[in-house]
């Protein structure tokens, strides 16, 4: 029970009163765009990966992620795992895309240049990040979904990262 009474405590004292406002904020980008991007490391990619497929399947939004290995190594091999993610952008993002870019840190170097390069390609963007409230990540975004942890939980700020991204689809399907 000591960890469920951290994340209520961690929850009510850091970001239950913003939910609500990035929710609709994110919402809106999503019915707006008709291609949605999602990036993310680790855990986060593997969220990416989920809502790809969601998204384009119940949300009706042509859909891309950064998570085939063979992609990723082929990128990470020839640009090297900082520009890796930047260069898939560069050869598919367009201008009026969404990027939805995943950091349970947000100082994860690869994000943060695939995120500056969509803006400047004229890209909207929805950040979730965690850990610190003012992480590198939690100033690039259109809309930025931040969950702070004093204890770094990952499995907190991925799930909160996941059931925010659930909610907004929800909401796209009138749910």
């Amino acid at each position: 029970m000591k960890q469920l009474e951290l994340y209520q405590k961690e929850f009510a004292a850091n970001f239950a009163p913003e939910v609500k406002s990035w929710l609709e904020k994110s919402l809106t980008l999503v019915r707006d765009h008709k291609r949605i991007f999602f990036i993310g490391n680790g855990g986060s990619n593997s969220i990416c990966s989920h809502m790809m497929e969601d998204y384009m399947k119940m949300g009706r939004k042509h859909t891309m992620s950064f998570t085939d290995a063979a992609m990723i190594t082929c990128y990470a091999n020839d640009y090297g795992w900082e520009k890796a993610m930047e260069e898939w952008i560069i050869a598919q993002f367009m201008p009026g895309d969404l990027l939805i870019a995943i950091s349970s840190s947000g100082e994860s170097k690869n994000i943060l240049n695939a995120v500056t390069k969509a803006k400047e390609m004229k890209g909207k963007v929805i950040t979730l990040s965690g850990f610190n409230k003012e992480n590198s990540l939690a100033k690039l975004g259109d809309v930025n979904i931040v969950i702070p942890s004093a204890t770094r939980s990952y499995g907190m700020v991925e799930n909160f990262h996941s059931t925010a991204l659930h909610i907004i689809l929800d909401e796209l399907q009138g749910l």
